[in-house]
């Protein structure tokens, strides 16, 4: 079947498969917002284990698809993956440590002669809820924005700039659109919890957090929108290959794309059903509006960054180094053999559809953790 494909048509399908991975991680930084919502959600120690307890359950799945988004982009794009985590090794490297120590606080908050205390190691969740969401949207943002590399004619590239991807926290762009993440990702925790926790105390501050917090994700998101439909954008010549600038290029992109704007608008209109849902119709099931909403919205912003010739990674050092799901990819055999490999993804969703479903088909209440040997 895959062997049939062209190599567009693999490159194109492979591009796909990456953003909605990418969508999956954003839904998932639910587990993220709510380490930042600790101490605003949950004053007493009973409380604090709650709300852990219930992240718990579901901070390894986020992770893994993380990882899941990297390894695909290593497969299939090698040179994008070479060159963002390569290059941008700093910025990498700090997105890494935060969720390194997101998985020590997990481990050790509770375990017998913790030296440290629970709070160093609730310090270590809310820096990576915070600082980890802020930097990885700076870093997806560059993908827009652009990165400071050189690819030579040997397919080998080079950082330009000895900052090493942290220049990119200079661009208001860039940090607007990791901010946006984080209040995305603490909405989506105050909506979750409302679904997992049984809880008046915690259900009230959750429903607050949304009606203040709400605006603040607005105001951001509205900025993100107007200057990347305002923007010009890298794309590049079909037959030709070469890059050059196009003024408007991700407006143009969605409006010659119809059913790409049609995904992103159904995609916001959900996500405000489901704050809307949590915040004032007093519902707990916002957060599968919002997280249906906030992965259809963030696959449509792949699919204008990398279909409709458009470079996925724009270079600021050298135009003509822009990386492309065209000159970035693997080979055929490698998107086709890979391609029947990911056919498996839809047994392993629906793997964990299957768990998740068991482990919440009761919301949570303080006396689960408490008479639970092994909680978090």
């Amino acid at each position: 079947m895959f062997s049939h494909l062209s190599l567009l048509t693999l490159q194109h399908y492979w591009w796909f498969l990456v953003g909605l991975l990418a969508a999956l991680f954003v839904f998932m930084t639910f587990v993220q917002g709510g380490q930042t919502l600790l101490r605003t959600l949950g004053k007493t120690e009973d409380e604090r284990d709650l709300i852990i307890n219930s992240l718990g359950r579901k901070w390894e799945l986020g992770f893994t698809t993380l990882v899941m988004f990297g390894g695909a982009l290593f497969a299939a794009f090698p040179l994008f993956y070479a060159t963002s985590f390569g290059g941008a090794y700093y910025v990498w490297m700090a997105i890494l440590f935060c969720f390194i120590i997101q998985a020590v606080a997990y481990e050790y908050r509770k375990k017998p002669g913790n030296v440290y205390g629970e709070r160093t190691y609730e310090i270590f969740l809310f820096i990576n809820g915070s600082l980890g969401i802020v930097l990885i949207g700076a870093a997806v943002a560059t993908l827009f924005t652009g990165g400071n590399f050189v690819v030579n004619e040997m397919h080998l590239s080079h950082w330009t700039k000895t900052t090493y991807g942290l220049e990119a926290l200079l661009v208001p762009f860039n940090v607007a659109f990791g901010f946006m993440l984080l209040f995305l990702a603490r909405i989506k925790a105050a909506l979750y919890f409302l679904n997992n926790i049984d809880d008046e105390e915690i259900t009230r501050r959750a429903r607050i957090v949304l009606r203040h917090e709400m605006w603040i994700f607005l105001i951001l998101f509205a900025y993100v929108a107007f200057s990347l439909l305002t923007m010009p954008g890298y794309a590049y010549d079909p037959v030709t290959k070469a890059v050059h600038v196009e003024a408007y290029k991700y407006l143009h992109n969605f409006l010659q794309m119809p059913a790409v704007s049609v995904i992103a608008t159904l995609g916001v209109v959900l996500l405000l059903w489901g704050i809307v849902l949590g915040a004032w119709l007093k519902s707990d099931k916002g957060v599968w509006f919002s997280g249906i909403g906030t992965v259809l919205f963030v696959l449509s912003l792949f699919l204008i960054m990398g279909y409709n010739h458009t470079t996925i990674y724009p270079s600021l050092a050298d135009m003509q180094s822009s990386l492309t799901i065209e000159n970035s990819s693997g080979s055929h055999y490698t998107l086709t053999a890979m391609a029947w490999v990911s056919l498996m993804v839809p047994l392993v969703l629906g793997y964990i559809i299957l768990v998740w479903r068991a482990m919440d088909r009761h919301k949570m209440r303080v006396e689960d953790v408490k008479n639970d040997p092994h909680h978090y």
